[in-house]
């Protein structure tokens, strides 16, 4: 017997299924990136976006269609990560508009609420991409509308046809895009939107899908109240280890005992294909960098114990004082313009803070934060306008939602992709411009900056016609990979003399936690050797991954 509609309570089953579906397959997606490089991939931000949005769902008591539409819509939008969950949170978006105000949902609701999804996300992307996810969903909506103009009833049949051309048209993203003809793979975000439609249509046809996100189990030892100046080391850092191969007890331990050595708290499980991590430490950069030795990352998760402390504090004085309102103090220290960056490394962080960045969010290219986290950090900021700092392009979308969604608060993004671009960016503010004055002269100065970025290969693969393999020095520009070699001084200058022309007078080094500081001055000394006209300076960046972040001015 053909169904043609669905309820709250299958809309909600199917999403969560779907959500599932993507987990299960994230990191099959996250091979099919381009870039063979050591950061967050497509499949691990989309699966954090959809699972924000599923957590939200999956509390839902007696959901009806508005209740499930918000919290899709909400969820995923506050917990979208990278480029991909962004524009996945705005197909979310556009597609809950279309079914909120129905009881039950119909193939043409289904029509008009994919093309709203595309619609919504289109609008949001600066300069769509063909071959993408965008063109995935595209084609989704277009056999759905072409299904409901032919008169098709059945949503068996709808969601099946409508899922295969979706699956067909991504396999034709090969074609559409050079890189990835290059490297013979599809669009990673257009995969993981097909799992995640294949995921709900395993649920609407009745097969038993549990939801149960992975979640890390809690530390073994008692959680105590704590004052801040107990807190010895500030970061609560989970994440799980999905090996590359089965290891020994020895690789095990060393993992251990490294972890002891950066923090406390440990909890290492292991078995032969995954490894879960707990460890509170200052620095989550050195643990992330440490377990990408053994495998790729899922799960990641890095809670600021300090500030939730602090948090914990602050409500309990909103608590006080909404007891005495007449006793509530004034705000104080409020300003006129703050800043907001992203960045990891304590060397950048400190470089950040010195320069009058109120804010520091944790992360960057080896994990993407969410739209949440940049909001969280905008509404900590006491100012009326604030500057936020992305320093990353997979970044700059999260940081517009971000802007979008604060409240009594003028914010501006500046879209700088690296962290040199958000040195430069914070260097020419000045504050007896005006907000405009100085937006106009930050984004002026950030494309004078070229930069580099120097890390290694985790796979094979050929990009721009770039032959590399696993282990490989790669030097990344701002437009993709501009070397590669076995040797990573010889990475380092080819990668310089493509970003230095005959107007270049500053060269910067950032120098990873992997690098030490004699290795930073021997290199500083050669190239001053080789470009002795040439101002050239060298600092330590801390930053994980990426052994040197390098800028040309």
């Amino acid at each position: 017997m053909a169904c043609n509609y669905v309820d709250a309570g299958m809309i909600t089953k199917m999403f969560l299924a779907g959500a599932q579906n993507l987990e299960a397959q994230k990191e099959r997606i996250n091979e099919l990136n381009v870039f063979p490089v050591p950061d967050g991939d497509t499949g691990t931000n989309m699966t954090m976006t959809i699972l924000s949005a599923a957590k939200e769902v999956a509390a839902l008591e007696n959901p009806d269609m508005e209740s499930v539409a918000k919290a899709i819509a909400s969820g995923s939008l506050r917990g979208a990560r990278g480029n991909s969950g962004v524009i996945l949170s705005q197909l979310f978006r556009g597609f809950t508009k279309g079914i909120k105000n129905y009881d039950k949902v119909t193939i043409p609701v289904f029509a008009d609420a994919f093309t709203k999804a595309v619609e919504t996300a289109y609008k949001a992307v600066m300069k769509p991409k063909e071959g993408t996810i965008l063109t995935v969903a595209r084609a989704g909506a277009d056999k759905a509308v072409q299904l409901e103009e032919e008169g098709e009833e059945d949503l068996e049949v709808f969601f099946r046809e409508v899922i295969e051309h979706m699956d067909y048209v991504l396999g034709q993203t090969t074609e559409m895009l050079p890189v990835l003809a290059q490297a013979g793979v599809v669009d990673s975000g257009g995969q993981g939107l097909v799992e995640i439609l294949r995921g709900a249509y395993d649920a609407f046809l009745g097969k038993e899908i549990i939801y149960e996100p992975v979640t890390m189990g809690e530390p073994v030892a008692a959680t105590v109240a704590l004052d801040e100046a107990d807190i010895k080391f500030g970061y609560c850092t989970e994440f799980i280890v999905m090996l590359q191969e089965a290891i020994g007890q020895k690789k095990i331990e060393g993992l251990k005992k490294y972890l002891e050595s950066i923090g406390d708290s440990i909890v290492v499980v292991a078995d032969e294909e995954v490894i879960k991590v707990h460890v509170h430490t200052n620095d989550p950069g050195l643990a992330i960098q440490r377990a990408l030795r053994l495998g790729a990352l899922s799960n990641m998760k890095i809670d600021n114990m300090r500030l939730e402390h602090q948090e914990k504090l602050f409500k309990a004085s909103e608590k006080q004082e909404e007891q005495k309102p007449e006793e509530r103090p004034e705000l104080s220290g409020k300003k006129d313009v703050g800043f907001v960056a992203v960045s990891i490394g304590d060397g950048l962080g400190r470089i950040f803070r010195e320069l009058g960045v109120d804010y520091i969010i944790e992360g960057g290219q080896t994990m993407n934060p969410s739209t949440e986290d940049i909001l969280n950090a905008i509404e900590r900021v006491n100012a009326d306008t604030i500057f936020v700092l992305p320093n990353n392009k997979n970044i700059i979308m999260a940081a517009n939602q971000a802007g979008a969604l604060a409240k009594d608060k003028n914010v501006i993004v500046i879209p700088t992709v690296t962290v040199p671009q958000g040195i430069t960016a914070i260097i020419t503010y000045v504050p007896e411009l005006s907000v405009s004055e100085n937006e106009n002269s930050m984004l002026e100065e950030i494309n004078r900056v070229k930069t580099g970025q120097i890390t290694y290969a985790v796979r094979d693969t050929s990009v721009n016609g770039k032959e590399i393999h696993q282990g490989d020095y790669m030097g990344i520009g701002e437009d993709g990979i501009i070397a590669v070699n076995t040797n990573m001084e010889q990475t380092i200058f080819a990668t310089v003399e493509s970003i230095v022309d005959e107007d270049t007078e500053l060269l910067s080094f950032y120098y990873g936690e992997e690098i030490s500081e004699e290795d930073g001055e021997v290199l500083k000394e050669k190239m001053e050797n080789k470009y002795p006209n040439l101002d050239i300076e060298l600092q330590s960046g801390g930053q994980p991954v990426y052994y040197y972040l390098i800028s040309a001015e």
